[in-house]
């Protein structure tokens, strides 16, 4: 299985920025559909709307969820086999995960809410984009044709001894695992905080039905 190409890596950037647009929007656009439109605002609104919404995502954050499984599942010793090849649940992840930040819109319509619904929205910003600029950065790096990052050894040597212990030189898999410490880190806190705000997101939305 092919991974996706850095080309293809920014397009789904730029995809994931359109559709962060209308929660930018959403104060501007929000009166004017309930004051043109008030029926469908009141449908958006709704329990019923909501809940189908909801559990769309709901779906999209478990199918997220089991790409954790297959990728820890030799380490868990599972009594069972996931399907698949891990570059493909890869894959997967990050397609599932601008279409989890597609549902979120649609079961918002890009209202942000207020106190803990904000920061819950704001929480799964920051797991999607974690982990969409951690990809993007790490592909980038695969992909360039340069074998070193920061000074060359060998003109650095040519050059000047001294100069060459100010500018550190990193290989590829060096660079990628300094960055993947860096967002993977930020990523899996980010997600932590995310799955246990959302089983209070689920019980508040049905305690107050």
């Amino acid at each position: 299985m092919i991974k996706p190409t850095f080309s293809t890596l920014i397009i789904l950037t730029f995809v994931s920025v359109f559709l962060l647009l209308p929660f930018v929007f959403s104060p501007l656009y929000i009166p004017a559909l309930r004051e043109q439109a008030f029926e469908l605002h009141l449908i958006l609104q709704g329990n019923v709307y909501k809940q189908i919404t909801g559990y769309a995502s709901l779906v999209f954050v478990i199918l997220e969820m089991i790409f954790t499984l297959r990728k820890r599942g030799r380490g868990w010793k599972l009594p069972f086999k996931i399907p698949g090849d891990i570059q493909l649940w890869r894959q997967l992840h990050i397609f599932l995960g601008v279409g989890l930040l597609a549902t979120t819109l649609i079961h918002t319509v890009g209202v942000t809410g207020l106190n803990f619904n904000a920061i819950f929205l704001w929480v799964f910003f920051g797991v999607t984009l974690s982990a969409l600029v951690g990809v993007v950065a790490e592909t980038g790096v695969l992909e360039s044709p340069r074998r070193y990052f920061g000074k060359s050894p060998v003109k650095d040597t040519a050059h000047s001894q001294g100069l060459m212990k100010q500018l550190p030189t990193f290989t590829k898999g060096e660079l990628i695992r300094g960055l993947r410490t860096i967002w993977l880190t930020t990523h899996i806190l980010l997600v932590s905080a995310f799955l246990v705000m959302l089983g209070f997101h689920i019980f508040l939305s049905y305690y107050y039905v």
